[in-house]
Order: C-alpha cells, then sequence, then structure tokens
C-alpha cells in the first residue's frame, strides 16, 4: 500500500476510475504502461483462477512492479475453501484489493464453474466472499453482470446483490448488460445484450452507501462525468486499451489533478527505460510494444507507428530501440504534414 499513502489517496477515491480486466490484455506490462498515464486510476489484472495460484508459477501469475498501485488482482473460482487459499497467496504479493469475477460468460469459464454462471447462485457467491475476508484484511469485492440468461435483473440482481451485501464485500462492479451463456460468444456478450444503465444505477442508490461501479460499453470521459452523478465511479475496458491517450486526461478531469498533463513524449521515454529493464532480464519487447499500439492514434504517422511496434518489434533481436524509432516514424510524419 505504500503508493497510496505516498499520494494520499484512498482506495475508495482511487474506485473513481478503474481500468478494467482484460484477460489477455490487461498483464503487468499493460498495467505498467497505463500508469505512465494515470498515476490515480485503479488498475485490475487479468483474471487469474484460483487452482492456477495455488498450483501454478505464482511469480509469473501474480508478480507485479510497485509502480502499478493501485492495483486490484481479480480470482476467479467458486470453491470458497481454494478461493480463500488463493486470496492468501495473492494478498502476500501486495495488492491493494482482491475481486471476485461473476461476469465472464466464455464457455471454459462456465465449465469450471465461475465467472457470470454464478449470478445463478448467490449464496454461494456469498460463502465464497466470505471465506475470501477471512482470508485477507485487504477489501474483497465483487465484478458481475445485472443478469445471466431469462433472469428478471429487477428482482435477480437485487437478490445477488443483497448476499454480497450481507458477506460484507467492500464495492460492487457491475456490467451493465446481462449475460447470455448459451447461444452467445463472449465477444457478442460484450455488444449484442443491451446496456441497462438506469438498472445499476437503481441499484446503487437502494445500495447507498456501498461503493458501486459502472462498467460497459462507456468510450469516452464524457460518458464517465454523466454516470459518476449516479454511481461512486466508473469502469472502462476496450475503450481505455483501444485509445490509451484518453487515460492521461483522468487525473485531470476526474480527480482534479492539477499536476502538468501527461505528454506523449514522456510515456515513450518511460517506456523505453522500462524496456530496457525488461529484455534485460529476457522479455520480448513485442510483450511490451503490444499495448502501445493506440497510443498514435489520430497523429500523422500512426499506422507507422503502430507496424513498428507490432511487425518490427517481433522480429529476432528486437529490442527497446524499436519504441524509439516508432517515435522518430511519429517525428518524420509530422514534419511532412507541416
Amino acid at each position: 500500500m505504500a503508493y497510496l499513502r505516498a499520494m494520499s489517496l484512498s482506495l475508495a477515491e482511487a474506485r473513481r476510475f478503474a481500468v478494467a480486466p482484460m484477460i489477455d490484455w490487461t498483464d503487468r506490462h499493460c498495467r505498467f504502461f497505463h500508469r505512465q498515464l494515470t498515476k490515480h486510476a485503479l488498475l485490475f489484472t487479468e483474471m487469474v483462477v484460483d487452482q492456477a495460484i495455488i498450483h501454478g508459477p505464482r511469480e509469473r501469475l501474480l508478480g507485479f512492479s510497485d509502480a502499478e498501485h493501485p492495483v486490484a488482482v481479480q480470482l476467479g473460482g467458486s470453491d470458497p475453501k481454494l478461493l480463500a487459499e488463493a486470496t492468501r497467496i495473492a494478498t502476500g504479493f501486495g495488492y491493494d484489493e482482491i475481486n471476485l469475477n461473476v461476469g465472464c460468460p466464455s464457455d471454459r469459464v462456465q465449465s469450471g464453474r465461475f465467472g457470470a454462471c454464478l449470478m445463478a447462485e448467490p449464496a454461494l457467491v456469498a460463502e465464497c466472499v466470505r471465506a475470501m475476508r477471512e482470508a485477507t484484511d485487504l477489501p474483497v469485492t465483487v465484478k458481475c453482470r445485472i443478469g445471466i440468461d431469462d433472469q428478471d435483473t429487477e428482482e435477480s440482481l437485487d437478490r445477488f446483490a443483497d448476499h454480497m451485501v450481507g458477506a460484507g464485500v467492500a464495492a460492487l462492479y457491475v456490467h451493465a448488460r446481462k449475460a447470455w451463456l448459451k447461444g452467445l460468444s463472449p465477444k457478442e456478450n460484450r455488444t449484442i445484450p443491451p446496456l441497462d444503465y438506469p438498472r445499476v444505477h437503481r441499484l446503487a442508490q437502494r445500495l447507498a452507501p456501498l461503493p458501486m461501479v459502472i462498467n460497459g460499453g462507456i468510450l469516452s470521459l464524457d460518458d464517465a462525468e454523466t454516470h459518476l452523478g449516479h454511481m461512486h465511479g466508473v469502469m472502462l475496458g476496450r475503450a481505455a486499451y483501444q485509445e490509451p491517450m484518453l487515460l492521461a486526461e483522468v487525473d485531470r478531469r476526474l480527480f482534479g489533478d492539477t499536476a502538468p498533463a501527461v505528454t506523449f513524449n514522456r510515456v515513450i521515454d518511460a517506456m523505453i527505460a522500462y524496456a530496457e529493464a525488461e529484455c534485460a532480464r529476457g522479455t520480448r519487447v513485442n510483450a511490451i510494444t503490444r499495448h502501445m499500439l493506440g497510443l498514435a492514434n489520430g497523429r500523422p504517422g500512426a499506422r507507422s507507428f503502430r507496424q513498428i511496434l507490432s511487425v518490427d518489434a517481433a522480429k529476432r533481436g528486437a529490442g527497446p530501440e524499436v519504441i524509439e524509432l516508432a517515435r522518430q516514424a511519429l517525428v518524420t510524419a509530422d514534419r511532412g504534414a507541416a
């Protein structure tokens, strides 16, 4: 929790804006990159399955840089004992929050009896939350949908949320769409079920002062500010990942930070230094640069920037210099446009 103390920023305040956990995207390199753009937002790991933590390579699954704080780890599972053990292990790594995934609709997740299918079993989820709370002194939170399949989202979401409150959950993150467990792919579940923001707003009002964060289809900071009139916080996923410079405005607009604005060149300099350190430890540079592809969106030379960071960075022997080459492609394009 050193970062939170140093910044005089409470975890409750950090939840005002969060970057969503996204499998295959929000790894530690992504989180370090995002932290160069916003020092206040709450960042999340990818979902990590409890049994993988217990039996797998813990440092690879859970290791992270102190620079990433405040950061929450998201766990997947449905066995209270296993989740408690995974929580104990994750706590030892120094995270700021432990989050339970009750929103992922993929077939693989369903077959493991965790993710969105658990919305049909609120009593079991509550038991999991209690076991996790007993295993840590960190806040335990839940991320869910507004419902699944043919559930009545008025009755079923209230019932689910009341179970979470009874279990002592510290906050709820609610994706404002149903998850259809049969008939829709995970990708389709992010776009086809209609958004119902008013339902989430009503739940937040009913459960106040429990912190509630809204997620799903929020594409801009204008949208985020609108939701903050009803919610404790907002969570962006793909919009933040695909347009990372959006994050450079978060601290000023949503946290009232008056520090100098984040600049493109400052971010590039930080990522070059980070890549040098990581590559010296054996990390392939494209594991880092793949998260930076959208950084130059809208600028002359953005296509060349993306190509260098994706194609050139994947070549044998490529190193941190490709990030500088990508920057120089923008400089050349800017000169040509002048």
